[in-house]
């Protein structure tokens, strides 16, 4: 390991183990986990509790690292910088870019994090993004987690970016997932790329209503309603 620490976050996902498991191989040092806490703020927050060094990397509990990810040449982040995202390729639609991405991150920064619905959208200071991929976002495990993810991403996006992402570029992102046809389940990420659209235009002016996208108990609801409980091991 390097002048980083690492942690991974996970909730739910069915492979989380061995993802984690992967993570540590590649960094070539322990990496810390948080698993099962509720709420995303809460979580992030805790990130900086956990580790002993300022800068460090935040893996989710869906991320496969690229084996041959190159640690030595990652560079510190430089002064105003709260954060580092680098791509993951999407599997169910082609994209890459920094959704599910690797991200080195301040521990002062998620300390004096404000309110976002994308939760790191809401560090003080610059974000950069990375021009590499560093892996592939895993999230199509089940059918409930594809379609999880296609509606959290896809309601964001179609509210508007809190990256500041100009409007074409997020709805060439939307048109992407609302016709994701590769990999495993990619119906599921679909449908919920259509129904996370339509969540963002219904609670458009309601942003506590929001906010659920940040709620695990209600996301499983709402999928549970539409689509019948699937099964969340894929």
């Amino acid at each position: 390991m390097t002048e980083f620490d690492a942690v991974f976050l996970s909730y739910d996902e069915p492979m989380a183990d061995r993802l984690h498991s992967r993570l540590q191989r590649t960094l070539g040092g322990t990496v810390k986990r948080l698993h099962g806490v509720h709420g995303m703020r809460r979580t992030y927050r805790l990130c900086a509790e956990v580790v002993d060094r300022e800068q460090f990397f935040i893996a989710d509990g869906d991320f496969a690292i690229d084996t041959g990810f190159d640690l030595a040449a990652v560079e510190p982040l430089g002064e105003g910088v709260s954060m580092r995202v680098w791509r993951a390729v999407n599997p169910v639609n082609g994209l890459t870019y920094g959704y599910g991405g690797l991200k080195l991150i301040r521990r002062s920064a998620l300390r004096e994090m404000g309110e976002a619905v994308d939760v790191l959208a809401a560090l003080p200071g610059r974000v950069e993004f990375a021009e590499q991929s560093a892996g592939v976002t895993r999230f199509n495990q089940s059918p409930f987690h594809a379609w999880k993810a296609g509606f959290r991403e896809c309601a964001m996006l179609a509210r508007g970016s809190e990256y500041g992402m100009a409007d074409e570029d997020a709805r060439h992102r939307v048109a992407a997932w609302i016709n994701s046809q590769d990999g495993q389940f990619a119906t599921y990420a679909a449908a919920g790329a259509r129904e996370g659209v339509a969540f963002a235009r219904a609670a458009a002016h309601n942003p506590k209503v929001f906010d659920h996208l940040n709620a695990p108990s209600w996301l499983r609801s709402r999928f549970a309603a539409t689509h019948g409980d699937q099964a969340v091991s894929g």
